[in-house]
This record gives C-alpha cells, structure tokens and sequence, in this order.
C-alpha cells in the first residue's frame, strides 16, 4: 500500500475485509443470499443530512417490501461458527456524516489518548482502535481472538443501546472502538530497570517544602539494609498508595519514601551533573538529603503538636498545671533544637549542588545542641502515665483532644503520635547516620568523619535511653518500697541503683508446702521480680502487698510442667483446672531453707513469659547465639509497653525473635539490643535473606563502632 494513504484508512480496510469475511456480506454490507433472514431490524431513521454522499441503493422493488435486515443474533450461523460473541459489521458503526481526512496520530499521543480513557471513558467519546491491538488479538489462522471480539461488541451496545432502553436517536461514532475498562486492581509497578538514568527524568517542580508530610507516615530509605531494595526505593517514583501491597498480611498504609529525591531536583537536573555523577555518589548524596527531608517533616509535625495541643487553650483548661507539663515537657526546646539543626542543613544544602558533607553538623548538634532530647525521654514515663490518668478519669480532657485530633490540620493522627516523635527521631538518626557511614567507605577523610558523628549521635541515643530507665526504675523502685510489707519476714533493703523491676503479676498456686499453706485460704500470690531478687507476695489491696518469702535470683530453679504430671492426692490428675503449671524452688529463702512452689498462670504466653524472665540470668550466661539463624521482624506500628517485661517499638524497628508463645514475641531490638515481648500482631516476617544478613551485619557493626 502507498505510503500516503493514512494509518486510519488501513484500519478501516483491513477491517472492512476481515468482517466481510467473517460475516460473508457482499461489498455492499448486505448478508450474502444464502443466509436467513431475522425479523429484529435495526431502522437508521435520521434527518436527510444524516444520508451518505454516495450513490443510493436503487428503488425497492416489490419484492424488497421489508426493511433491511441485519444479522444480530447468536444463534445465527456465523455466530455459531465463531463463537457466542458477535461481530458488529463494518456498515453498522460508519456514519453516514461526511468524514474529515485522517490525522496522523504518533505512537505516544496514540499511548496517552489510551491512558486518558482508561481513567475517565467520558473524555474520550470512544477510545482508538489500533493496528497495535489487532496485531496482539489476532489467533492462528488471522482470526479475531475472544478478547477482542467481547470489547467490540460492548463497545458497539453502549453505541446503540441494549434493546429496550429508553436511548434517545442513535449517534454512530466515525470508528468503531474498544470499551476502556478500569482495572479492578492498580497495576503494579515495574522495578526500575535502569536505576542510573530513571532519576534523570523525572524532575520534580517546586521545593520539598512546598507539601511537607507527617513524619509519622514516612519511613526513610535510609533505615533499610538491603542494597538492592534501597536503590530501588531509590529510584521509583511516589505511588498515592504509598508503598502498601496488595493481597499482604499485614498492609502498612503510613509507610511513605519522601517526596522528592535529590537526583529530582530542579537544580541537580539542570545542572547536568547527573550525566558525570558515578553511581556511588549519587547514593551518598541521597543519604545526605533524606537526612535534610525528614528532618524538615518531623520539624513540621512537631510544630503541628505545639500549635494545635500544646497552645491549646480548652486542652490546658482540661488539666492541672503539672499534668500538663507532664504531658508536654520541654518540647519546645526540642522544636528549637531540631529548627537549628534543619537551618544549618539547608544552608549547606544550599550552598553546592553537590553537598561535600554534613558530618560536622551530625557531630556538633549531637554534642552540642540535642541535650533537650535527653530531658524529653526521660520524662516519658511521667507522660505516659498522665496521659493514662487524663484519658481514663477527664471526660472534658477526652472531648476536647477528640475535637482537636478531627481537624484537618492533624491529619487524624492521634496526639500519642506526636508526644512519641522526639523518641522516634533520636533513635532513627544513628541508623541514618550509618548509611552515610556505608556510602563514604570509599573516601577515608569523608568516613571518619561520618563515623564520628555516629558515635556523638549514638552517645546521645544512649544518655535519652539510660535517662528513661534511670527515672522510670528510681520512681518505681521508691513506690514498691512503700507498697511492700516485710513484718512476717526479714527486712530487705530493696532501694538500690543497681535494682530494677524485670515483670510483676499475680499466679495461682496449685501445691503448697511449708510456709506457702499460709496462703491456702486465696490459692493466688503476686510476685515481683527484680534483675536480683524474687519478691513472694500475698495481695491485700492495689496498692499494699505482705512479703512472704523472698530469694536471690542465683538461688532460684524454674521447671516448666505438664498439666497432665500433675498428680492428686487421690488419683487422677489436675489438667483440667491447672492449665499451664511450672515449678519455682527458692534454694536459699529468707530463712535460709529450700522452698517450692507450683504455679499456674492464665496462658501458654504468660507462662513462657514468667518463665524467660525467672531465668534470664542463666540466659545471659550462655554466651552468644548465632543471630544470623534468627527469625527477624519488622515494626508495622508502634507499641507502647503496657508490662515492664514488654518492649516499647517504633514503627519500622527490627527486631530478632528469640521465642514466640501464642501470639506474642519475645525478641531483642536491633537498634539498641534492648529485650522484651511485644505482640506478633505489630509486626511482619522479614523473609527476603539479604535483608536479614544485612540487618545482622549492621547490628554487629553498629555495637563496634558505637559501643552501644
């Protein structure tokens, strides 16, 4: 065919033979004699103009008296010979108005017509139907495949209207056209095929200030582990969905990278140094700006927790002068704190395309400026229990934080997001810091001076964590010394700075013997264990408990029991009331004399949880394990210890799993090495293998260099 017959008029050709084909019409469109006839008729009844600029068929004869009909059923032989879908004939979707020359259409505006109609259909009267497409629904034998005949025949019915409708006159398009259809699932993205040019292209319009997110609702790129997925994160564009996956377990909606990239920069991708940039660099100069962006988002989400919580007026009014800085503590001076260290930030960032370092500012601000964080987490415990006080006994305090956390302004997050931010950032930066370590490896200068950095900030991640404890152990410690009664027994000093509360809880006791018959008329004790000592208890109130025996850790044995070892005295076995027993013997008690006691608790997981802590220290004894084997998790979202033998989590915290019970695990955070329980709902499996190894390689390396 010459070349300047349109792309159009080959479709219709092409077309136009294939349905006559097909259908086995004359060149006219009529069906050939040898078909049948049906009654249902389709009439074109329209104004003269509506009339083709053809040559008109010649008068009826008298033999013609019906009007013309055309082949629409299933059950006619074509439709029989094809298929249960039929065919529209070419003559049906040509209009009879006189058509303009066809433009030639390239194949991206070809690419873009598709994609406006797949989103919206009414944009397009009716999307194109291609040669690319008969090319990909073509079978063996150049036949029409199901596919393509189902699109259309919709197509055609939403033209003409589905028998009985109440359509109005009939408007035919000048081609006929496929039905654009929406996906009931968003396609997925392709991985980044060649992650040194994708960055290129897309230039993103305006500053990364111009849309600040939440910083509860991002997870930086930095805190992964794997190399390949941190290039891929890298480099794919921001999905409205985040990063969420279809069909997963568990869906974590508030994980977002930030929104623009360095390489997406205005300014990087004008400048064309992108062109020259070796690969390594370019991810080093990423690790330098995540750092910049995320700071700029928890810069924006902590002045969002000052201006609509802590000037809040109705909420002060809710609660008492100390309640109130219970709650907010110095949070103003850590919003001054992280607003000088962003400055400092930006104006490096400012001053070269290409950021030589920031190390120095990591270190100064680490060493000189983040002090506030340390006042803030050590307050946390006072925090968390004003806010338990005010959200369980303050009505107005509830009404009027449940009117604040509606407004647009918090997204509808709630305010325990916010008051836990300072503690999320503190313990990302070293993990922050750290990929900055990797991507200077190749530069000696630039490496020390990143690893020092990391240990000023993991120095100071250290002092906000040993601040915590040091407050939250001193307090509990002086209000278990009022709590405890030792009047039947030998006083025991219990203040001391090296004690400190492992888990507490009431048991039943199955079997009693010597000076546990004393306890026969409540079959029940509380105990209490420190990191040194067992405390035997009998609970008189809340807040009142009479110590009946005590012992050292190092002279205590845990043995875990069946129900069904259980004997009675007259025979049979206790399994049906003791369901999950073990046994304490108090080698050395307060009298000096062996002791046993058989115990029971509710659940398999309280047992197993009793049991790890009453022998911790013979854990702590046997040396290192191969954490490499370990089953790791990740936090979905954060958890709040409710027991003091649980572990307080981040969202997007590793954790190695050394014991799993009923729903919960017991694992130690990769971060700082901390352990404890904490439900398997927060969190998800990390299976891919070289995460795991490289989460392992960077826990071992973050203890080296930081001495954590």
């Amino acid at each position: 065919m010459s070349q300047r017959h349109s792309d159009s008029s080959l479709e219709e050709k092409m077309l136009e033979c294939r349905f006559h084909s097909e259908l086995q019409l004359d060149a006219k469109g009529s069906p050939a004699p040898r078909l049948p006839m049906v009654r249902r008729s389709l009439r074109v009844t329209d104004s003269a103009t509506s009339q083709p600029d053809v040559p008109g068929p010649p008068p009826p004869t008298s033999e013609d008296t019906e009007p013309h009909m055309v082949i629409l059923s299933t059950q006619s032989p074509a439709a029989l010979k094809v298929g249960t879908e039929q065919l529209i004939p070419r003559s049906l979707a040509v209009s009879s108005k006189a058509k303009a020359p066809a433009r030639h259409q390239s194949f991206g505006a070809a690419m873009l017509s598709k994609e406006a109609a797949r989103r919206d259909p009414r944009l397009v009267a009716a999307p194109s139907f291609s040669l690319d497409d008969m090319d990909m629904d073509v079978g063996p034998g150049r036949t029409l495949t199901r596919n393509l005949r189902n699109q259309s025949y919709r197509a055609a019915m939403k033209g003409l209207g589905m028998p009985g409708s109440q359509a109005g006159p009939v408007h035919l398009s000048p081609k006929l056209q496929a039905l654009a259809e929406e996906s009931s699932q968003p396609p997925a993205r392709c991985p980044a095929k060649n992650k040194r040019t994708l960055g290129r292209k897309r230039a993103h319009k305006g500053s990364f200030k111009d849309d600040p997110r939440f910083y509860q609702e991002i997870r930086e790129r930095g805190l992964n582990t794997s190399q390949e997925s941190d290039d891929d994160l890298l480099d794919e564009p921001y999905s409205p969905q985040g990063t969420q996956k279809v069909a997963a377990p568990i869906v974590v909606k508030n994980y977002r990278p930030p929104q623009v990239t360095w390489s997406q920069l205005p300014e990087v991708v004008e400048s064309g140094i992108l062109d020259s940039l070796p690969a390594e660099e370019r991810k080093r100069q990423e690790a330098i700006f995540e750092i910049l962006t995320s700071e700029f988002s928890y810069q924006h989400s902590l002045g969002i927790l000052v201006a609509e919580f802590l000037q809040s007026r109705e909420l002060r009014a809710s609660m008492t002068q100390t309640e109130h800085h219970h709650l907010f503590s110095n949070i103003l001076d850590v919003l001054s704190a992280s607003q000088k260290f962003f400055e400092d930030l930006e104006r490096r960032h400012k001053a070269q395309v290409c950021v030589e370092d920031i190390s120095d500012i990591l270190e100064e601000h680490a060493e000189r400026h983040f002090h506030p964080y340390v006042a803030y987490c050590s307050n946390e415990v006072y925090q968390q229990r004003a806010l338990q006080k005010l959200t369980s006994s303050n009505a107005t305090f509830r009404e009027v934080l449940r009117e604040i956390e509606q407004r647009p302004a918090c997204g509808g997050l709630p305010m325990i997001s916010f008051l836990i931010l300072p503690m999320q950032r503190v313990t990302r930066l070293p993990l922050l810091t750290d990929t900055l370590c990797l991507k200077t490896q190749g530069h000696p200068e630039r490496y020390k001076a990143a690893s020092r950095a990391l240990k000023a900030i993991s120095k100071l991640v250290k002092q906000c964590n040993e601040g915590a404890h040091k407050m939250e152990r001193t307090e509990q410690m002086y209000t278990l010394h009022t709590q405890l009664d030792f009047s039947k027994v030998k006083s025991l000093p219990l203040i001391s700075a090296s004690r400190w509360l492992l888990k507490r809880g009431e048991l039943s006791v199955v079997e009693e013997a010597g000076l546990f018959r004393k306890l026969a008329s409540r079959p029940t004790c509380y105990l209490f264990l420190f990191n040194d000592v067992l405390v035997v208890t009998k609970k008189k109130s809340e807040d009142s408990f009479v110590v009946q025996d005590y012992a050292q850790v190092d002279h205590i044995q845990v043995q875990k029991m069946e129900a069904s070892e259980l004997p009675l005295p007259g025979g049979g076995n206790r399994s049906s009331c003791v369901p999950h027993p073990f046994q304490v013997t108090l080698l050395h008690n307060s009298e000096g004399r062996q002791e046993k006691i058989l115990l029971s608790s509710d659940s398999a997981s309280d047992q197993a949880r009793w049991i790890t802590a009453l022998t911790h220290k013979e854990r702590q004894e046997r040396g290192p394990i191969n954490k490499g084997d370990l089953l790791q998790v990740e936090v979905t979202k954060a958890y709040l210890a409710k027991q003091v033998d649980e572990l307080t989590l981040q969202q997007a915290d590793v954790v190695l799993v050394l014991q799993q019970e009923d729903g919960w695990l017991y694992g130690e955070r990769l971060r700082d090495g901390d352990m404890g329980w904490f439900p398997e709902e927060f969190a998800r499996s990390i299976t891919n293998r070289v995460a795991v190894e490289g989460n392992v390689r960077r826990m071992e390396r973050l203890r080296v260099e930081t001495d954590v």
